[in-house]
């Protein structure tokens, strides 16, 4: 059988460049456009209840603004959660494996919402926990980021990387642009043909993802691959809690990813309650700028450097969010929005030059520990770097996902307690400038061994 339809592949050596060319690259792309697909899906119904709760009080749902951002909030920390053990498993059940699993495993939250929207009579508690499930979705970001990471050369990882999380991450645009459009087509509910309240069909937000959650495992089954040289046992990833620039990157990423999907989550229901004479239809803008954005920020990573772009990126969102927080103290929707669509912009390019520093610095560590010992210490030293990289991509990622919960959080917490939003966007802003010190720090400033590897 051809290395291109076996399950799973062994000798895999994408550093080779004939090897890339004759064989390596399109190997990858396949198994990029499917990892792509389930990570769409997986994305889109991460970010269901973003819209959804927006219109639970019209469907005879009786709970207050608080609880509304809860719904949002809670499939943001679930997802976070859920990243941990997602990270690990591509190199322990193979990439193709838990893509097929993962993306199956979205049946539940889809199902269970659909089930529970057309009973206002949910006690809050319940409905928190079907809410929970969709952070399911989340999790699959991890696993593929760390899977399409194997199968690529370090110098295209950039690229790779953002395209595959961008092409993801659009799935949060493409839900919060399309639920809204579907939920008054009774069709699309099958045998749950009785609308909610008001004419609304809220099943349909998780009904409309059955045939292509179907249609992304058998995909994964038929076209995805194993790569055997990729496995690990759980023990051996482990290694990577005891890098101390795991644990640096990681909270550097909860600025750019966590601000990406906290954003997304809390945006529909930020405009819902400080400006309730605009439609919420429009946040899908919020997430689509933000998605096309990644891919430019690791392609300018490739180029300068992502420790150079995350640095000055940090210091725009930090512009950015003293515009929002001027125009919603003073109500003004255009600048608010625009300012917001900024923010959204600078938190892709962030993404993408904070994915593409990771492999970087675990490369430039691993390559510094075997000068000296020839060729063949430069090779085990790629090999460990590209293994302890791609785990970290994702466990890196996980951490970064608290966003998803922290941010909806805080402007719930903040419009309770305030009224409005603006303390939240007070504590954001500082949070910003701890970012980029400890980006310089680390990774920019001139004693820095990273500075000169230019990661």
């Amino acid at each position: 059988m051809s290395q291109r339809n076996r399950t799973s592949i062994s000798d895999w050596n994408p550093e080779n460049e004939k090897f890339w060319e004759s064989t390596g690259k399109y190997i990858a792309r396949r198994n990029l456009i499917w990892s792509v697909v389930a990570e769409f899906l997986g994305f889109a119904i991460w970010l269901l209840w973003s819209i959804l709760a927006t219109r639970l009080p019209q469907a005879g749902f009786h709970y207050t603004t608080d609880q509304l951002f809860q719904l949002v909030a809670l499939p943001g920390l679930i997802g976070s959660l859920a990243r941990f053990p997602y990270a690990f498993a591509p190199a322990i059940f193979g990439g193709r494996n838990w893509t097929m699993f993962s993306a199956a495993a979205l049946f539940i939250p889809t199902l269970s919402l659909a089930y529970f929207v057309t009973q206002p009579e949910t006690p809050f508690w319940l409905m928190l926990i079907v809410a929970g499930t969709a952070g399911l979705g989340g999790g699959n970001f991890a696993s593929s980021m760390a899977n399409i990471s194997f199968f690529y050369p370090d110098r295209m990882k950039g690229w790779a990387l953002g395209l595959n999380a961008a092409s993801g991450n659009i799935g949060v645009s493409v839900v919060q642009l399309v639920t809204p459009q579907l939920l008054g087509f009774g069709v699309i509910s099958l045998y749950l043909t009785t609308p909610t309240a008001d004419g609304l069909y809220l099943q349909n937000a998780g009904l409309m993802w059955i045939v292509p959650l179907t249609v992304a495992v058998i995909g994964a089954y038929l076209f995805m691959n194993n790569l055997t040289s990729a496995r690990a046992s759980f023990n051996e990833q482990l290694v990577i809690l005891k890098r101390k620039h795991t644990w640096v990157m990681s909270y550097i990423y909860i600025g750019t990813f966590g601000s990406f999907i906290g954003y997304s989550a809390a945006f529909p229901l930020l405009i819902k309650t400080q400006f309730p004479e605009i439609t919420v239809g429009i946040a899908f803008l919020g997430p689509l700028v933000g998605s096309i954005s990644r891919p430019f920020g690791g392609l300018l990573a490739d180029k300068i450097g992502g420790a150079n772009v995350t640095f000055w990126n940090f210091i725009a969102m930090g512009a950015a969010t003293l515009g929002v927080m001027y125009f919603v103290d003073h109500k003004e929707f255009a600048g608010f929005l625009t300012m917001f669509l900024a923010l959204f912009v600078l938190t892709g390019i962030g993404n993408g030059s904070t994915y593409r520093m990771i492999p970087s610095i675990f490369r430039a560590q691993k390559l510094s520990e075997a000068e000296g010992k020839g060729e063949t210490g430069r090779a085990l030293a790629l090999k460990a770097a590209g293994l302890e990289a791609a785990t970290a991509l994702g466990f890196i990622g996980a951490v970064g996902a608290c966003g998803g919960y922290l941010i909806p959080r805080g402007f719930g917490a903040s419009i309770a307690a305030t009224g409005g939003p603006y303390l939240a966007l007070e504590i954001f802003l500082v949070f910003y400038i701890s970012f980029t010190t400890l980006t310089w720090w680390h990774y920019l400033r001139k004693k820095s061994s990273f500075a000169v590897a230019r990661v």
